[in-house]
């Protein structure tokens, strides 16, 4: 199992059994925090894994006192990134979102309601980055229940499918001229996750049929950080960010 894989499986089993969608919207709220949380700390293990040794959050005591999630200064003022690399030298290298919709509408029994708010969120928030970094690599990773993918009625494409045709506008920013609102890459991960089992399918938005190895996702983050700093870093073999010869 890539490395990666192993990561997030012990992160999100760490978690508690989900909420009911019945449940008080409160305990479904700190739920989603949570799966915000543990992806961001496996994210970020991962990229200090492959070189990145700045990548926070941390464990405290790894790179401070506290190891949190970093506030980074935007074009619209500050804004706190749940995965980011950065170092003195050049600013905001690498930074990933992570949101999530876990939870049926009570009324319409889908997972529908908040994906327009979701969106706004993290378009404002690559916005925000790019105006200041536009060299900057932004990933976007929203999860959503996997029930999201067979949601749909006679009337409506389910949440899944609606979500790859709402957000394919807003990845694969190739440019660092490109538009500030659009993610240089941008993904949908349908999530399973309880104490015993993990069922995580990744996928590029705009391809819906097409699973991607998480493991491939991160090495083609770090292979544009590469191309966008070649007097800096380079990528090996192993997909590990290094320091160019």
């Amino acid at each position: 199992m890539p490395r990666i894989d192993d990561l997030l499986e012990t992160a999100l089993k760490s978690l508690p059994a989900k909420p009911d969608d019945n449940a008080n919207q409160s305990d479904k709220k700190r739920y989603s925090e949570r799966v915000s949380e543990v992806v961001a700390q496996a994210l970020a293990a991962e990229l200090r894994h492959r070189g990145l040794k700045e990548a926070r959050p941390a464990p405290p005591g790894a790179l401070d006192s506290s190891g949190a999630e970093r506030r980074m200064a935007g074009g619209l003022g500050a804004k706190k990134v749940d995965v980011t690399w950065a170092t003195e030298e050049a600013g905001l290298l690498l930074a990933i979102s992570v949101k999530s919709i876990n939870f049926r509408d009570k009324k319409t029994g889908n997972f529908q309601k908040n994906l327009v708010n979701r969106r706004g969120d993290m378009l404002m928030e690559a916005v925000t980055l790019h105006r200041r970094f536009p060299y900057g690599v932004l990933a976007g990773f929203f999860f959503m229940d996997k029930g999201a993918e067979n949601d749909n009625t006679a009337r409506r494409k389910s949440t899944f499918l609606n979500a790859n045709a709402r957000l394919r506008l807003f990845t694969g920013r190739n440019d660092p001229a490109g538009r500030d609102e659009q993610f240089e890459r941008f993904y949908l991960i349908l999530l399973e996750a309880s104490p015993t089992s993990l069922d995580l399918r990744a996928y590029e938005v705009g391809k819906p049929d097409e699973q991607v190895p998480l493991d491939k996702v991160i090495t083609g983050l770090l292979t544009i950080v590469a191309e966008r700093n070649p007097d800096f870093y380079e990528l090996d073999d192993d997909g590990n960010l290094r320091s160019a010869v």
